[in-house]
């Protein structure tokens, strides 16, 4: 529970530093510049971890979270009880309704729905079973929604926050 913790600690340190890092002025040849500047994919469905499964929650659940995603998560099906609880934590936090919506159930049965989901945009298939995530991938590609997929569940990197966001960039004028 320390670990989760902390792991929600750190990437709540990244929610006002993110776009300042990934985003950028960009140097052009011209009589114009252009600005990048980091935004939410929009609704992100995440498989979560069978292995250690508050932890495994919590590290897939928070870099979606910082860059300002709404989320739909399949808890882990061998101990869904930590999501559960999280989710009860949740409710009570200043996160608005409706950011993370958690479901528990089987993955086989849940997740090839979540990766064929029109009005879903990404997919973190780290917690997705390896028989079933070749399935899964090819039905995230047929309405081209961004895939992520880790075989290591356990880290905390600013990189994973960007996995799940867009790159908006603004061509504009300078001079007269």
């Amino acid at each position: 529970m320390t670990r989760s913790i902390d792991r929600l600690v750190w990437y709540a340190g990244w929610c006002d530093k993110f776009a300042q890092v990934f985003g950028n002025l960009n140097p052009v040849a011209g009589p114009f510049f252009n600005i990048s500047h980091p935004e939410p994919t929009g609704v992100v469905g995440i498989l979560a971890p069978r292995e250690s499964a508050l932890l495994g929650l919590v590290s897939r659940l928070a870099p979606a979270l910082v860059s300002g995603n709404t989320t739909v998560v399949v808890a882990s099906e061998t101990n869904p009880l930590p999501a559960v609880t999280f989710a009860e934590a949740l409710e009570t936090s200043d996160l608005p309704a409706g950011v993370v919506n958690l479901l528990t159930g089987r993955v086989s049965e849940l997740a090839p729905w979540l990766a064929s989901h029109m009005d879903v945009d990404a997919v973190d298939l780290t917690g997705a079973p390896p028989e079933l995530a070749p399935e899964l991938e090819t039905a995230a590609a047929e309405n081209v929604k961004r895939v992520v997929r880790s075989e290591v569940w356990d880290t905390q990197s600013p990189y994973l926050v960007a996995a799940f966001c867009e790159t908006k960039t603004v061509w504009h004028p300078k001079g007269l």
